[in-house]
């Protein structure tokens, strides 16, 4: 008598029995024992917002899976001696996690965007979003109008990052578009204004490796990804000097 054939679905689910579920790693929070010299584990309730368990008098230490951080947050009411020690114990904590978890302190009334978007005080930006101007109807002066107001906010992004002294702004690639950055000074109503400007390239750029001579490349991060990246040179001849090596990008 033939053995009994086995369905293949049946074998699939067995193999499928020998592999361990992937469990996400759920944020953790940790407050500093002033006396005991160590942290202690918090119970966080379902429905409490993070910013919630700020209290001047504490120092709290937060484990962040999803962007592997690891936050120390330090209320204004903590001595010196307590920041001391929290800061000496936190890596211990932190190998528990993971060795790839990037340390970061921060100050009550000085926390960092990143640190106030995770605790929910503030709305990750989304870059990639489109600015809405007036009502959209389709036309094509409507597309210009929302594709210059894209070219504003990335103008915004760049004045908050500022310059490195003795460096200027050259070139601009966001996500896979290549802009010229151009300032120019212009005369209104009696002042003179300083005008920034995105021009995407016109001329095609041969497809292949490019290796930025003369260049220094800056990547403006979020959350791990790459908003933007600036091409950046040396000012030959003092501050208002704009040497370009893309021609007539204005035209």
């Amino acid at each position: 008598m033939s053995d009994k054939q086995q369905n293949p679905q049946e074998e699939v689910k067995k193999e499928d029995e020998g592999i361990p579920p992937i469990i996400k790693e759920e944020i953790k929070v940790f407050q500093f024992n002033d006396e005991l010299g160590e942290y202690e584990e918090l119970e966080i309730e379902e429905d409490l917002e993070l910013y919630e368990l700020l209290n001047p008098e504490f120092i709290l230490l937060f484990i962040d899976p999803d962007h592997f951080r690891v936050w120390i947050w330090q209320g204004t009411e903590t001595t010196t001696r307590m920041k001391f020690i929290s800061a000496k114990t936190a890596p211990s904590l932190r190998d528990q996690h993971g060795l790839s978890y990037k340390i970061t302190s921060v100050d009550e009334g000085d926390e960092v965007k990143a640190f106030k978007i995770f605790i929910g005080l503030e709305e990750e930006e989304d870059f990639e979003a489109e600015e809405l101007g007036p009502a959209y109807e389709g036309k094509k002066e409507d597309l210009e109008l929302l594709e210059e107001l894209t070219h504003e906010k990335i103008i915004l992004i760049l004045e908050k990052s500022g310059i490195p002294p003795g460096y200027e702004r050259d070139l601009v690639i966001v996500k896979n578009q290549l802009y010229a950055y151009r300032e120019y000074d212009k005369d209104y109503l009696g002042s003179t204004i300083r005008e920034k400007k995105l021009f995407p390239l016109k001329e095609a750029v041969p497809d292949g490796p490019y290796l930025a001579e003369d260049y220094i490349p800056r990547m403006l991060f979020s959350f791990n990804s790459v908003v933007l990246t600036e091409l950046l040179k040396k000012k030959p001849n003092g501050d208002n000097t704009h040497i370009s090596t893309i021609n007539e990008v204005n035209q």
